[in-house]
């Protein structure tokens, strides 16, 4: 194992740059399908991919629930020196998210029609979700074992190889989405494809390392075991929703806009939502590359260490999310561009305007990521739970509702900022307590 180095600091920006280059390459995956799509088909199109988001989200947070979840119990039993039973369960992780794999995509595809509607698809965008969807989901296996072989590769001590990996997939999806949706006119089905393989491709990539010589985590004969699982579920099921929430943010808002603005503003918010998604995974980065190493000193019980990688992690959580906002801030228009031509003027304009509007709430949001992450950690589930479910869902709805009930449509973009502010207020009110317990 690699967990310990030169110093703590050394450790954190070892494990937390790759993290966050990992993550944002993840989250570019679809970000370059709309991209393509946007310029190669329609914005309609461009809207359909949106519209299947949660689909994809919810695929890499199922993954991210039990590989956090096992991340979590592989870093302890490390740290206690219990080699063999990290493999184990290890194992154990890799066969129960193939049998996963294999259930949701046979429901989706008996579903298909009923699952895009429920997404929010409408007449006009249902032929393109159904194409996107009915693509992506016999994909299911290979998105769910990448994002969780990227996350116990770390854990490995290799987080450079892990963004390495991640970054080969991102280049090839790249090209294979120019080459699908572009030259060879396969609009959305071709940008599916161009992503389904490039997943898969990568797995080849992760296997390698776990059969070769430099991994310390191994496969080995394990006995199936609930306790196990049911110990990951509540270890990882901060990080799961963390992760759908992006998912779920994208579903409440596409219902919220159709209801009060209109169908155009969906392309508004795709736009909204790419970034978004950017920002929130680079703010998981930075949790889920210290997870290992507070899990580590955790199991381990030197206290002061993993407190100060908690303390490192928001330092970095604030650094990022002004960065993020004050870029996203200044680079609206050209961000926008991006996506839409200059042959829709207003629509640009809305959209920027609503932009602008929509990333004040970065400035939060990493705050409230890292702390969950940190309660993750040391296996705190019910209060890394209670963030990740009031920032996901409980405060957004609320403040959905409220917002727009007060303003209108104009409330929508407003309320991730409240949503973010409860979630902030409820998550340092738990640090405080469980600071306080430990003296």
């Amino acid at each position: 194992m690699q967990l310990e180095g030169k110093s703590l600091k050394t450790d954190f920006l070892k494990f937390i740059i790759p993290s966050i280059i990992a993550q944002c390459v993840f989250s570019l995956y679809t970000m370059v399908d709309g991209i393509f799509v946007a310029r190669g088909v329609s914005e309609v199109a461009l809207t359909a991919v949106n519209i299947s988001m949660p689909f994809s989200v919810g695929l890499f947070s199922i993954s991210l629930l039990f590989a956090v979840g096992n991340s979590t119990i592989v870093a302890i039993s490390l740290g206690k020196g219990e080699k063999e039973r990290a493999n184990q369960v290890f194992t154990q992780n890799i066969v129960v998210l193939c049998v996963l794999a294999v259930t949701v995509t046979a429901l989706v595809l008996i579903f298909l029609e009923p699952f895009a509607r429920f997404l929010g698809a409408t007449d006009t965008i249902l032929p393109y979700a159904k194409e996107y969807i009915g693509t992506i989901a016999p994909f299911a296996i290979a998105y769910m074992l990448s994002y969780s072989f990227e996350t116990l590769i770390k854990t490995d001590g290799y987080p450079k190889l892990a963004t390495i990996y991640v970054t080969s997939g991102a280049v090839l999806n790249c090209i294979l989405d120019y080459l699908m949706v572009i030259r060879w006119n396969q609009g959305v089905r071709g940008a599916a494809w161009a992503t389904g393989l490039s997943q898969a491709a990568v797995i080849v990539l992760y296997l390698k390392h776990f059969l070769g010589p430099k991994g310390t985590i191994r496969f080995a004969g394990f006995r199936f075991s609930f306790a196990v699982i049911w110990r990951q579920i509540q270890n990882g099921f901060a990080s799961g929703i963390t992760e759908f929430s992006g998912g779920m943010i994208i579903f409440f808002f596409n219902q919220a806009i159709l209801a009060f603005i209109g169908e155009e503003a969906l392309v508004s918010y795709t736009i909204i939502s790419y970034v978004n998604t950017i920002v929130v995974m680079s703010m998981t980065g930075i949790a889920q590359g210290t997870q290992p190493l507070i899990s580590y000193y955790y199991g381990k019980g030197e206290r002061k260490k993993y407190q100060k990688l908690l303390k490192y992690g928001i330092v970095a959580a604030m650094v990022f999310s002004g960065v993020s906002t004050a870029g996203c801030y200044l680079g609206a228009e050209g961000i926008v561009k991006v996506f839409l031509e200059n042959d829709n003027p207003q629509l640009i304009a809305y959209t920027v305007r609503v932009f602008r509007v929509f990333i004040l709430s970065f400035l939060l949001a990493g705050y409230n990521v890292v702390i969950g992450g940190y309660f993750t950690s040391i296996e705190k589930a019910g209060f890394a739970a209670a963030i990740s479910l009031t920032r996901s869902l409980v405060a957004l709805v609320g403040s959905l509702v409220i917002l727009t009930a007060v303003f209108g449509g104009e409330g929508i973009w407003w309320s991730p900022l409240l949503a973010e502010t409860v979630c902030l207020i409820l998550a340092l009110g738990m640090l405080s307590r469980y600071r306080k317990k430990q003296m």
